[in-house]
């Protein structure tokens, strides 16, 4: 995987290859950096005392490291294993994946260009890489806006190749929330009033908002969006409008974020 580069910042999550272990720590390599060495002292494998280390690191094994120290002068990198929680490791080995699949659907569509891998990193993934911090982030970015990438000095058959590779496989992140709307009107033609309110409340969104009947007076109104700020703002103008609506027909209207069980 590419990296700006030579060496790894203190305190960065590293992916790595576990190669060696011995009684004393375990000898690793850096997936992200090209396959540079790193080792992990055995105080630094688990909390506690570690009595087997290969209890907690095997050879062959792929973990996630937080660097310690960098010695860039003798190539020394001290890494910690027990440094890193689930969460962290879970995040990191995601981003890592994510990373790989992007440089490859890169390397995919410079071969039907005539493109070699070196080519391909010389002409577009380092530009990306500089702009964006990461090939992934770069396809997100122009998933989201196809113009991300303009300016970049990135050939014109090239940005078309990037948006279409975006467009098709990358899936925007996103968040939903949802909360239960109780609504009614004593008016003849109530149903017609509630529909109309409903209706009100869905136009003119920035996000994805749905709302289902669960039996009178109920709905569900449930809001997607990329980050949850947006969403609450987007759920809030919804419901507001809503209320609004079928207060000025005599209705009434109440929202709950969780529904009463």
């Amino acid at each position: 995987m590419l990296r700006k580069s030579d060496f790894p910042e203190v305190g960065e999550l590293v992916v790595c290859s576990v190669q060696n272990v011995k009684n004393f720590g375990a000898f690793v390599t850096l997936d992200e950096y090209d396959g540079r060495e790193g080792f992990i002292h055995v105080r630094d494998v688990a909390t506690g005392w570690v009595k087997y280390i290969r209890d907690h690191v095997r050879e062959g094994q792929k973990i996630v490291c937080r660097v310690l120290g960098v010695d860039a002068s003798k190539g020394h990198i001290d890494l910690s294993l027990k440094q890193v929680n689930d969460h962290q490791r879970r995040e990191k080995v995601q981003e890592w994946k994510n990373e790989k699949k992007a440089e490859k659907l890169l390397e995919m569509a410079g071969e039907k260009l005539g493109r070699t891998p070196e080519q391909v990193h010389a002409e577009v993934s380092d530009k990306l890489i500089e702009e964006f911090g990461s090939l992934y982030g770069a396809l997100e970015e122009t998933a989201a806006n196809p113009d991300a990438i303009k300016g970049l000095g990135i050939d014109k058959k090239w940005s078309g190749v990037i948006s279409s590779l975006a467009s098709e496989s990358i899936q925007l992140p996103s968040v939903a929330i949802d909360g239960v709307l109780e609504i009614t009107s004593p008016a003849p033609d109530g149903i017609d009033l509630i529909q109309k309110s409903l209706a009100y409340g869905l136009e003119d969104r920035k996000a994805e908002v749905d709302i289902h009947y669960l039996g009178a007076p109920r709905y569900r109104i449930t809001v997607k969006a990329e980050d949850y700020k947006i969403a609450e703002e987007e759920l809030k103008t919804a419901v507001d409008r809503i209320i609004e609506s079928i207060g000025e027909t005599g209705g009434s209207a109440s929202f709950k974020r969780k529904e009463d069980k």
